[in-house]
């Protein structure tokens, strides 16, 4: 799994963004902080959309004051990876193990 799924408010970023389009950050904060129902250090949160766009993952434009992003197709083919990869673990349902001794 790429790097950039190690965190899951990487992954909640993108998912927000493939639903929506493209938004403008704050728009994105407010969504992820209602979703977690907490504040988000404003410091942390845009390292996090930094090291998304650095990574490739998300484009940033600017429209006025605004950043707004948007997934790139990269972006959003590493998320339906993670998806189709979650999804088979859900879909397992109890089973324990996924055969490699984990």
């Amino acid at each position: 799994m790429a790097k950039w799924f190690h965190s899951g408010r990487r992954r909640d970023l993108c998912a927000l963004l493939y639903e929506a389009g493209e938004l403008r950050a704050q728009s994105l904060k407010n969504r992820l902080e209602s979703h977690y129902d907490e504040r988000i250090d404003p410091g942390s949160f845009y390292g996090t959309l930094s090291a998304l766009v650095d990574a490739g993952h998300l484009e940033r434009r600017t429209e006025g004051i605004a950043d707004v992003y948007r997934l790139t197709e990269g972006g959003e083919r590493a998320l339906r990876d993670h998806y189709s990869w979650l999804s088979a673990r859900v879909e397992r349902g109890g089973s324990h193990g996924d055969g490699d001794g984990e």
